[in-house]
């Protein structure tokens, strides 16, 4: 049993929310900290109350049929939803955790509607100008979250699909820019490209690499 499999996704977390008076209740998520390559990407959704969702929950416990399906579902069913990218520059200038905060910043602040309520994986608050929850693996406990966390997730998923054949020879298709072995051996041989995350381990090493080479020169007779 997994530990998404010890929570039940539905409704206790936004129906306490409403209880305290809060309408437009956002979930909000975000996708792709731990690749090598690639933006952040962060979700923001305000779903219309008890609309049926069954068997969503993580994105990353579904399939990609499953995710596919729900995401058409949550875009279709949604009062409004948002998306947010935050690239690798930005991501190597201000760290990852502080990149992923402002692009759930970014989509929450793109909602047609303006949520009065937040409600945020992880245990991380993020600056908006309305009241917030954070909850540790949320994604796998509230429907708002789970909602955003599949809306994200397939935003970036299709869009390493594009970036696979802008940039090929990476695998990015398959590894989603994570740090698989095929996306380790292919960065040693052709090294890293403006999308990769210089700032990362497995990425940083080979920027330094021709650094200490060229200390070095080779003598030729």
């Amino acid at each position: 049993m997994s530990a998404a499999d010890e929570f039940v996704c539905g409704w206790e977390f936004e129906r306490e929310a409403r209880a305290a008076g809060r309408l437009a209740i956002a979930g909000v998520d975000e996708v792709g900290r731990g690749p090598l390559f690639g933006p952040v990407v962060a979700a923001a959704v305000i779903l219309p109350p008890g609309c049926a969702l069954e068997g969503l929950t993580d994105s990353k416990q579904l399939s990609e049929e499953s995710r596919a399906h729900f995401d058409a579902v949550v875009r279709r069913v949604a009062v409004c939803w948002a998306i947010a990218e935050v690239d690798a520059a930005t991501i190597d200038r201000i760290n990852i955790l502080q990149a992923s905060r402002l692009a759930m910043r970014l989509a929450v602040e793109r909602l047609e509607a303006r949520p009065d309520f937040l409600l945020i994986d992880g245990n991380k608050r993020i600056e908006a100008g309305c009241g917030q929850r954070t909850i540790v693996k949320g994604d796998a406990r509230s429907l708002s979250i789970a909602a955003a966390s599949v809306v994200a997730k397939v935003y970036r998923d299709r869009l390493l699909d594009e970036l696979h054949e802008r940039f090929p020879g990476y695998g990015l298709g398959r590894n989603k820019g994570y740090p698989t072995a095929e996306h380790r051996a292919a960065l040693e041989r052709l090294g890293p490209t403006e999308m990769h995350r210089r700032s990362f381990r497995g990425v940083v090493e080979l920027e330094a690499a021709p650094l200490e080479a060229s200390l070095f020169p080779a003598v030729c007779g």
